[in-house]
């Protein structure tokens, strides 16, 4: 009986093992089918994806193209109208039309405006007659700089302007239609080697003028004395001074005419024409913008040697080398600081060949000469001796003066530009506050500007 038992119980396993076995068998067909309808399913769907994948890296592709070309186009632009906003109508028009996109709605339209605009401007009827205003390195701190204690004083206050009252000068030369323009803008020599009047194309209501800047080298005797120590270059790539404030901070910014006036025509491109700025007429012997370059000041065998000339001398070649990218020029102011009219040929001769040799090759070749004081080394009438034969020789074809008598002089000669400045200083300010000299009144309001710091009594 328990054998019967025994053997029912031994064929339920087998059977249900059996159930179970075929069951899993079933499964995995079952699995298996699946499976396979999967991979045909994604066989029949890759090629589909595929496609869809590529057109849309090539929509992506088609808009990032559209988006630099837009880009593109809005820095064409940007470039075209800063030459049209500053009279030069002509490279605008050139750059949009040889841009590769001069079919596009917007490059059509801009050449059209810059056309019609050409057509409103009208030549500068006399190029004699274009005023030359001249600075000195401007005041940060007038508080420190003309206080009695300073031995320096008078001097700065006599000739030196303030960094609040050139802003203000800034905006009123603006407002009055002043626009800078380069020397070579006035005259320039043709391929015959004759000095001729170039055209000078504005709006009706704009006048031409020069800027200069004597001595901006920040010398020694000014250390400490409320200027800025040296012009630099930012993270940006903009030309600006290095200034030790009240704290004795050392900061970076606009704290000298450079800058002041680079930032001026960011906002106002129109002051500039075909992107003029200004001059810079340099001495050697303590170095140039603020570094102690000169080997004979400062060279192994000078009394007081600079351990880092080398590394002051290419970084003022960096720093007048982007200067001159951002439209200034430079002069000669001669290399001592001399009195061309006083001193002897011999001598002008030595310090002109000191300045090539210390100064040219930091800021590059210049055609100009600026004269220290002012000194002219002739009279009204044209140059016809040694000195201007000598100093021609050397490559210079623009020679500056002073003279505050009237608002403009200027004389042209077979082959060189001479032209009158008028310093524009705490001398000037005050005789045109006392009516002795009203000259600074055709430029801007002299009550207006002068600082409140200025000690008038002096």
């Amino acid at each position: 009986m328990e054998g019967r038992k025994l053997n029912t119980y031994e064929s339920t396993i087998k059977i249900r093992l059996k159930e179970t076995t075929i069951l899993f068998l079933i499964l995995i067909l079952i699995a298996g089918c699946s499976s396979n309808v999967t991979e045909k399913s994604m066989k029949t769907d890759s090629p589909i994806k595929k496609k869809q994948e590529e057109q849309q890296e090539e929509q992506q592709e088609e808009q990032q193209e559209e988006q630099q070309e837009e880009h593109q186009k809005e820095q064409l632009l940007t470039k075209a109208n800063i030459s049209a906003r500053q009279y030069d109508y002509q490279n605008a028009i050139t750059l949009l039309k040889q841009s590769g996109i001069n079919e596009d709605e917007d490059i059509q339209s801009a050449i059209t405006i810059y056309e019609n605009q050409k057509k409103s401007l009208v030549t500068w009827p006399d190029n004699s007659k274009i005023p030359h205003l001249f600075f000195h390195s401007l005041l940060v701190n007038p508080s420190k700089a003309f206080d009695d204690s300073n031995d320096m004083s008078q001097g700065y206050l006599d000739y030196m302007v303030t960094v609040n009252e050139f802003k203000k000068i800034l905006n009123q030369l603006y407002e009055k239609g002043y626009v800078l323009v380069n020397l070579e803008d006035i005259a320039k020599q043709d391929k015959q080697k004759n000095m001729v009047y170039q055209d000078i194309h504005l709006p009706p209501d704009k006048k031409p003028l020069v800027l200069s800047q004597d001595d901006v080298s920040y010398y020694e005797y000014m250390e400490n004395d409320g200027f800025a120590k040296n012009l630099t270059i930012d993270s940006n790539g903009n030309v600006t001074n290095t200034y030790v404030n009240e704290k004795g901070e050392v900061v970076q910014g606009a704290y000298d005419l450079v800058p002041i006036v680079d930032e001026f025509i960011d906002q106002h491109p129109d002051f500039s024409y075909k992107g003029a700025k200004g001059i810079i007429a340099l001495t050697g012997y303590n170095g140039v913008l603020g570094y102690r370059t000169s080997e004979s000041t400062y060279g192994e065998n000078s009394i007081k040697p600079n351990q880092n000339i080398l590394k002051d001398q290419q970084q003022a070649k960096k720093v007048a080398e982007r200067m001159k990218q951002k439209g200034w020029t430079f002069a000669s102011h001669t290399w001592g600081h001399l009195n061309a009219k006083n001193v002897s040929l011999d001598h002008l001769k030595k310090d002109t060949l000191k300045w090539k040799k210390e100064v040219e090759p930091i800021v590059g070749p210049t055609n100009t000469i600026i004269f220290a004081f002012g000194s002219d080394i002739g009279d009204w009438r044209q140059y016809s001796n040694d000195k201007y034969n000598f100093l021609k020789s050397q490559g210079f074809d623009y020679f500056a003066n002073v003279d505050a008598s009237k608002v403009s002089w200027s004389q042209l000669g077979n082959d060189y530009f001479r032209q009158a400045r008028i310093n524009v200083d705490g001398l000037r300010m005050r005789e045109a506050l006392t009516r002795k000299n009203d000259v600074l009144e055709y430029f801007f309001d002299v009550e207006y500007v002068f600082d409140s710091l200025r000690p008038t009594a002096k």
